[in-house]
């Protein structure tokens, strides 16, 4: 089991600090490791996304990923080696590939939810539309458009890739990186990712604020 080979690890982490032998060091990490089973592990809860909905985009739950990765030895691994690990190995896409290990790293203990690697925070939101993706493309990347739903903020557009991707720079110098995926039956799913922010706190707001965003865009494209 997965339980099981992290609890080897640390054994083997305390023979290398204490000198202790084998038994010993796992007899005192047993003597502190509370009463628990695989079962009573919630990696959903750990990681932030159920297992569900990782399941319908990736084939697999969140303790088949976490068996996977450390199989690998993902462990150890930085964030972005483990990203393109995950699209070369197991063909899934960036925005996917991205989430699964995120939601790895929050397993394993490496980030908090909201937080990114070097401690800041970002703010996460999707949605899908009933529009087809090339109106809701412009919808972002057309100043006048955006205006229309974006009503508070004026951002700055840093590039664009046509119906994939949009990078945005917030008026507090904040990124935003929108993707755009097609959906069947005309229908856009879009995903937010606004990043380099300072703490949890900030991260919570603008998370809510992106989903007021868009309730009003939705009504725009309706």
């Amino acid at each position: 089991m997965t339980t099981q080979k992290d609890f080897k690890r640390l054994v083997r982490a305390r023979m290398q600090k204490t000198g202790e032998a084998y038994t010993t060091a796992r007899s005192r990490l047993l003597a502190k490791k509370p009463s628990t089973t695989p079962a009573s592990i919630d990696y959903a809860k750990l990681a932030g996304k159920s297992d569900a909905a990782i399941k319908a985009r990736t084939g697999c739950t969140w303790e088949r990923w976490v068996h996977a990765l450390d199989y690998a030895g993902a462990a150890a691994w930085s964030h972005r080696d483990t990203v393109q690990y995950v699209v070369d190995k197991f063909k899934i896409d960036g925005w996917w590939a991205q989430t699964v290990t995120v939601g790895y790293e929050r397993i394993k203990g490496r980030r908090a939810i909201g937080q990114r690697m070097d401690g800041t925070y970002e703010a996460t939101k999707s949605k899908v539309f009933g529009a087809p993706l090339t109106r809701v493309f412009r919808a972002f990347h057309d100043a006048r458009t955006r205006k229309r739903w974006l009503t508070d903020v004026d951002v700055e557009i840093r590039s664009a890739t046509r119906g994939k991707s949009i990078r945005m720079i917030w008026p507090d110098r904040t990124p935003v990186v929108v993707g755009f995926t097609r959906q069947a039956a005309g229908k856009t799913q879009v995903a937010v990712q606004h990043g380099k922010l300072p703490d949890k706190a900030t991260a919570t707001r603008l998370k809510t604020y992106w989903a007021e965003r868009f309730t009003a865009l939705g009504e725009l494209l309706a």
